[in-house]
């Protein structure tokens, strides 16, 4: 305990969100075991992309296996590095493509939490664009001696603008996108509130149509359901001129593009895909890593799946010589196993911990009784293959609740009579009877 000090936002945020079981945006290096090798190899598709690189992962596993906990510990490794980082769940109303702009909302949404190591809660849009404005002036009054608000000096600083934007313009649709840029530069000159805020706008997608686009700016094009994706590379470039990294797109819930019912419409989203695999895969895109998370269904199913679409499973599946023992982590598809028994003791460990630490009490539960709670929950009928991380964090959180809050009841005691519980409901587990197993088993038809 007295090793390790949290500040209270941190154990906050942690236990609300496991005892809701959810992810947690921040702290979840207080918390994270395992998976060494999938970071190690996340983390090496960052120095590249660091040096011009493009990434592509699929990040695979069962509902509750740390998908999303994955995913949000390398956005956090990333901000720390200096990369822009976006994230977006897809459903629905968010989609790669679609015919009610369900792609354009995806852009929205990365756009809405675009995020910098200074503003890891999103909204960095407006932030960096400043930032970047600061420094241009700040090395212009260095290197020429000039002050703020001379006149000079504006026009020292358009001409590195100008600079920027021409280095854009040879990109598809980067002549817009540098007419959009220089329309903040003169409006944060001039002081036009409105000139600058739609600047904004246009650059998150929000102009719904050209005509308004055009009257505001002068541009003759939006972001729209069909070029969105080409915006994103576009972002890449400019984050790296701005003095970032890189750009990272964290996109999670793949399964909803599995979901899609219309297989016309579903073909098209796995289209959308391919492109943008053949783009980081090819080097056609630079300083850009795509990570998208979904369920072993939603990537392997012949029928509905990425597999169904044939250009992406050749290019996905593994290779002859990789099997489920040995696999390498340098394929495009990263597939999450459950734990090993000794990294949920060491979870259980630290999530006991942190509850004390919040809390403000002396730890009450021994690693024998940690052990102890292990074993009923993966000992349960059927849970090698069902259980998940998840299902173990959520139910030793509602442990430590149930311990803290009712002072006189004992571990042994709240255990037993779960357990009780749970053989009464006809799910007997290890510790129930042969009996007890093969009449549980008899209720099923073969």
């Amino acid at each position: 305990m007295k090793q390790m000090q949290i500040p209270k936002r941190l154990t906050t945020a942690l236990v609300n969100s496991l005892t809701a079981g959810v992810v947690p945006r921040v702290g979840l290096e207080h918390i994270a075991v395992g998976r060494k090798a999938e970071v190690a190899s996340i983390l090496q598709d960052m120095d590249n992309i660091a040096e011009g690189g493009a990434a592509f992962r699929l990040i695979t596993g069962r509902y509750g296996s740390g998908k999303s906990f994955l995913l949000q510990m390398i956005r956090n490794y990333a901000m720390d590095r200096e990369f822009v980082v976006a994230d977006a769940d897809l459903s629905p109303e968010r989609r790669l493509v679609g015919t009610k702009g369900q792609g354009l909302g995806t852009y929205r949404e990365l756009m809405m939490h675009l995020s910098t190591r200074t503003r890891p809660d999103g909204g960095a849009l407006e932030s960096m664009l400043q930032k970047w404005i600061a420094g241009l002036q700040q090395e212009q009054m260095q290197a020429t001696g000039l002050r703020p608000g001379d006149p000079q000096l504006y026009e020292a600083v358009e001409l590195q603008i100008y600079a920027v934007s021409n280095e854009l313009q040879s990109l598809v649709h980067g002549f817009d996108f540098a007419k959009v840029l220089a329309a903040y530069w003169s409006g944060y000159k001039l002081g036009d509130d409105d000139r600058k805020a739609a600047a904004l706008r246009w650059l998150r997608g929000e102009f719904p149509t050209k005509t308004e686009a055009r009257k505001e700016l002068g541009v003759g094009v939006i972001i729209d359901d069909d070029n969105w994706y080409d915006y994103m590379k576009l972002w890449s470039e400019f984050a790296v001129r701005i003095g970032y990294k890189g750009l990272l797109l964290f996109i999670d819930e793949g399964v909803n593009l599995y979901k899609i019912t219309n297989s016309v419409s579903r073909q098209s989203n796995y289209e959308k895909l391919l492109t943008m695999f053949n783009d980081t895969m090819q080097g056609k895109a630079q300083y850009l890593g795509i990570y998208l998370g979904g369920t072993p269904q939603f990537v392997e199913d012949e029928r509905r799946g990425l597999f169904s679409y044939e250009a992406l499973r050749s290019r996905l599946m593994d290779g002859r010589y990789s099997s489920g023992s040995r696999r390498t982590y340098t394929s495009p598809i990263l597939r999450l196993d459950m734990l090993s028994h000794e990294e949920i003791l060491i979870l259980l460990q630290k999530l006991r911990n942190i509850h004390a630490m919040h809390s403000g009490y002396e730890p009450r539960l021994s690693d024998g009784q940690l052990i102890a709670f292990m074993q009923a929950a993966v000992g349960r009928l059927g849970a090698e293959e069902l259980l998940t991380t998840r299902e173990v964090v959520r139910d030793f959180m509602d442990v430590l609740h149930m311990l803290h809050q009712h002072k006189e009841l004992t571990f042994e005691e709240l255990m037993g009579e779960r357990e009780q519980e749970y053989l009464a409901s006809g799910s007997p587990g290890n510790s129930g009877s042969k009996d007890e197993l093969d009449d549980f088993l008899a209720e099923f038809d073969l």
